[in-house]
């Protein structure tokens, strides 16, 4: 098996992880309230997935 001749620096190996790096996650709207959501969840604020309602949420608990 090869190996390496000589010994690779920090600061070279640390080069290789730069692009290692937290991307924000995508938003998409709820088709119903407009609000922002992740895609293919449920909207927390209205409790619709796809048009339909699966969540129940706490302002229709209330009534």
């Amino acid at each position: 098996m090869a190996l390496p001749k000589r010994r690779h620096s920090k600061s070279r190996s640390r080069k290789k992880r730069t692009h290692y790096k937290l991307e924000p996650p995508s938003l998409s709207l709820c088709s119903q309230c407009n609000e922002p959501k992740l895609p293919h969840h449920a909207c927390e604020s209205c409790g619709t997935y796809k048009g339909r309602e699966v969540i129940q949420t706490e302002e229709e608990e209330e009534e």
